[in-house]
């Protein structure tokens, strides 16, 4: 019980409320929408980083948001797929955003530094217990579990 990682993840897994779970979820729907309206328009990402040479910042984007919007979905490398997301979400609010200004219309600068601040969130608290990560912790825990039996939520 000596390893700092563990006590970590148990100190995590105590915390733990649905409120975790249910941020996790409406992220990982909105990210992956988001991938989707970019795959859709493969020019949107590159149209609101109007840099030269960064072409490839346009995939990163709509895959970073389809995958880790899929896998926040479900709670499966939830703590990986909000670090994926933190560069996109800090440059969309710092690059992107931050120049039209708090009080614009579309209200981007305050939509991305909330999802900016919930992907934070989601890094310190991790997926919630209804999510996949739980179940393969909780796995991990009963050693002597058969293979198919459903792990303890109590």
């Amino acid at each position: 019980m000596n390893d700092p990682y563990q006590k970590i993840l148990q100190w995590q897994w105590r915390h733990n409320t649905l409120a975790t779970d249910l941020i996790r979820i409406f992220l990982g729907i909105g990210l992956f929408v988001r991938g989707v309206l970019f795959l859709a328009d493969p020019t949107m990402p590159e149209t609101l980083v109007d840099a030269p040479g960064l072409d490839w910042f346009g995939y990163y984007v709509t895959w970073a948001h389809l995958l880790g919007g899929l896998f926040m979905t479900v709670g499966l490398f939830t703590r990986l797929s909000a670090l994926i997301q933190l560069p996109i979400l800090f440059g969309a609010v710092a690059l992107v955003h931050l120049r039209e200004g708090l009080f614009a219309p579309t209200q981007s600068l305050e939509l991305s530094a909330l999802v900016l601040f919930l992907l934070c969130v989601l890094l310190v608290f991790g997926p919630g217990r209804f999510s996949l990560d739980y179940y393969r912790q909780r796995r991990k825990k009963e050693p002597g579990a058969p293979s198919g039996a459903a792990p303890a939520m109590g």
